[in-house]
């Protein structure tokens, strides 16, 4: 172990979590510590028995005190580990995706890069850093990242960072969002200066085309998790009228419109979204596709008073109601209001798509309120799919937190 470095030791509990995948170490885990390092500086972590087990970053400003970012015992962690890294990242989205245009290239603790989110719209990188340890070599990794995408034949115009998430502030972080524009990628363009237009682009996804704005849109300027899910509603949609739930920019929508529905209301209470989307389905020449704004919870509950089946189909793609276990009880609530509303909505025969995308409602939990809201409702389910994230979010065993979408297709029965 050719390194200099602090060592920290845990518990055994601790230890049989790292043993079974997964990267965390959390502060009441950690039992001692020999040596000096700095926040977001690298450890060494042993068992209590002093067997080595990884080195990650450490923060103790943070409830998560180490972060693993190897079990090897030869890596040195210098410009040349993380270059491996982020060609591992690229190989694998060239070859499960067979496209980098638009996908998301580094997927955190999945890809070896915790809390560290890279997702790419044609010649536009956005990035999001929620560990310390990255934020202090970020500037080194964008690089590597441009100089190995230039290999690929994928020009980086800009690198925008959408920082504004208050989960940051757990690791002693600021929010912000914008530019990363230091020289060497102003040299590389001629010295202009980036405008808000350089953050907006068009791309294309299941045959559809989509502006968006990578600096101002929702996270980093669309959900690239449900590209494959968005496919699948569409093809069940065929001769369908369909309601499309927390619609934002058009996704689902315009795959069932695309896809041959009946008719498609996109429904959402943000009227920027619905000006977006109504905008997107114009570009591609979507007239069977219309959007509202609306308050989704307001307007299912007024559906389901009317007891009508004006929709055949159902989409509901919420926000996540819960980002921590202690709220979990209260979004389980949340989720099974609006699929009860959804079902009492539909038709005997009629489909209902319904998502969640926290990982702190898990699939055994989503699966329950899904049974309790149909027996709330007087239906049975039929699942048509049980889909998750695309290949490029991908899971890995061991960290359940990388499962975190679940998309699954129904039919009331």
């Amino acid at each position: 172990m050719p390194r200099d470095l602090a060592k920290i030791y845990i518990t055994e509990k601790a230890e049989r979590s790292l043993k079974g995948g997964h990267p965390w170490v959390y502060g009441e885990e950690v039992t001692s510590v020999s040596g000096e390092y700095e926040q977001g500086g690298t450890v060494d972590v042993f068992s209590k028995k002093g067997s080595w087990l990884g080195a990650g970053f450490v923060n103790d400003l943070s409830k998560i005190r180490v972060r693993i970012i190897s079990r090897n015992t030869n890596d040195t962690f210098d410009a040349s580990f993380w270059e491996r890294r982020v060609k591992y990242a690229l190989a694998y989205r060239k070859h499960v995706c067979g496209d980098l245009s638009v996908c998301r290239l580094i997927y955190g603790e999945s890809d070896g890069f915790p809390g560290f989110t890279v997702d790419k719209y044609n010649d536009i990188i956005v990035t999001q850093v929620l560990c310390l340890g990255i934020e202090k070599i970020k500037d080194v990794i964008y690089r590597i990242l441009t100089e190995a995408l230039a290999l690929e034949n994928c020009k980086v115009k800009c690198i925008i960072e959408r920082c504004d998430v208050p989960v940051r502030e757990k690791e002693g972080l600021s929010q912000f969002k914008g530019f990363y524009d230091p020289e060497w990628m102003k040299n590389a363009r001629g010295g202009r200066e980036l405008t808000a237009k350089d953050a907006k682009t068009r791309i294309f996804e299941n045959g559809i085309y989509y502006d968006i704005d990578c600096l101002e849109g929702q996270k980093t300027g669309y959900f690239l998790d449900q590209k494959l899910n968005r496919k699948a509603a569409g093809e069940i949609s065929k001769g369908l009228k369909v309601l499309d739930c927390f619609c934002n920019i058009g996704g689902f929508s315009l795959n069932c419109a695309r896809s041959g529905a009946i008719s498609v209301t996109g429904a959402d209470i943000s009227p920027l979204a619905c000006s977006n989307a109504s905008s997107n389905a114009s570009i591609n020449g979507l007239a069977n596709a219309e959007f509202i704004t609306v308050d989704v919870f307001d307007y299912l509950t007024e559906l389901a008073g009317k007891k009508q089946h004006p929709y055949d189909m159902i989409i509901l793609d919420p926000p996540a109601f819960t980002k921590s276990r202690e709220t979990a009880k209260n979004a389980y609530k949340g989720y099974k209001d609006i699929n009860y509303r959804a079902m009492r909505i539909l038709p005997r025969g009629g489909y209902l798509v319904s998502c969640s995308c926290s990982h702190f409602m898990t699939v055994e939990m989503f699966e329950r309120m899904l049974q309790d809201a149909a027996t709330d409702a007087g239906v049975s389910l039929k699942i048509v799919e049980k889909r998750f994230a695309a290949p490029d979010h991908p899971v890995t065993l061991g960290i359940p937190e990388t499962e975190y979408l679940k998309c699954y297709i129904m039919q009331i029965i």
